[in-house]
């Protein structure tokens, strides 16, 4: 949904500005970068960083204070943050006022969900939906965060971690095997003790499955680093180290064997729709389609 102008003060000064400008604002705000507004919102960081501009130039304050690659919001710019994400959610709720028929099976849909999970697993289940019911658009962003399902930048979200509180119906699908992996030309001329460890890097630093390749290793260097899991997997094809993968990710013919039958982390996967939306036609066929993909894994 798309407002074109809407009204805020800061202070004593009431202005009209360009809804879009307030977005890419609200965007910088969640995200702390303008690379990360810019994923976040499907452009290019520059114009992220023209709405903002504008936006200032609209309010005559100075929202954000640029230090490097964060930025940091001025005292104007946390009101504004805060009156903004109030209106976003204000515009989802107005805007499923139109998807609410009872029958219609037809409409947008965003999933949110980790990129490794993404490209594994998801391709199938939009295929089938998009199969069966043409009048379904799905986007399917990979993203680590929480989208926040609240202010519409999703309608489904996956995730390994149940969220602690929000009006969502959430749904366990299944749960995903971590396991160390390397080739065996690898594990054939390096020594246990001698091992290097391939891992995420510092944006990932708190996860459980980087918490638990650190304690695995203990020692022993983690010497290569990557947000991308798909990266990690092909460093270690190429005799890179060992490496912490979740099931899904390895295939009965990869040239990466198991160091250890046995699971070194058990992590679940939950679906998570609000509770206003989930029983949408568009929206309950997608996720019948997301279940039956664990559902599957189950049964082999």
């Amino acid at each position: 949904m798309k407002i074109p102008y809407c009204f805020t003060s800061v202070g004593r000064k009431f202005t009209q500005m360009n809804w879009e400008d307030l977005r890419h604002f609200l965007a910088l705000a969640q995200s702390g970068t303008f690379l990360g507004a810019a994923r976040q919102l499907g452009v290019e960081h520059a114009t992220v960083s023209r709405r903002v501009t504008a936006l200032e130039s609209s309010l005559g304050r100075k929202l954000v204070d640029r230090r490097g690659r964060r930025v940091v919001l001025t005292a104007d710019g946390e009101q504004v943050a805060r009156q903004a994400a109030l209106v976003a959610e204000q515009a989802a709720a107005v805007e499923q006022v139109g998807r609410n028929s009872p029958t219609a099976m037809r409409g947008h849909v965003r999933i949110s969900a980790p990129p490794a999970l993404s490209s594994a697993l998801l391709a199938k289940p939009i295929v089938s939906v998009r199969r069966d019911h043409p009048g379904i658009a799905i986007t399917l962003v990979g993203e680590t965060r929480l989208a926040s399902l609240n202010q519409r930048e999703a309608d489904l979200a996956i995730r390994l971690s149940r969220p602690e509180r929000g009006d969502f119906s959430i749904v366990k699908l299944g749960e995903v095997e971590f396991r160390l992996y390397a080739t065996a030309s690898y594990l054939d001329i390096t020594p246990p003790g001698e091992w290097t460890f391939i891992g995420y890097d510092e944006s990932m630093s708190a996860s459980p499955q980087q918490t638990r390749l650190v304690e695995y290793a203990a020692s022993r260097p983690i010497t290569v680093r990557s947000s991308v899991l798909e990266v990690q997997a092909a460093a270690a094809r190429l005799d890179g180290g060992v490496v912490m993968l979740p099931d899904f990710v390895v295939s009965e013919t990869d040239s990466l064997q198991k160091i250890d039958p046995d699971a070194v982390l058990t992590r679940e996967v939950w679906l998570i729709v609000h509770s206003e939306i989930k029983n949408v036609p568009s929206i309950r066929a997608v996720s019948d389609a997301l279940r039956q993909v664990f559902v599957d894994r189950r049964a082999r």
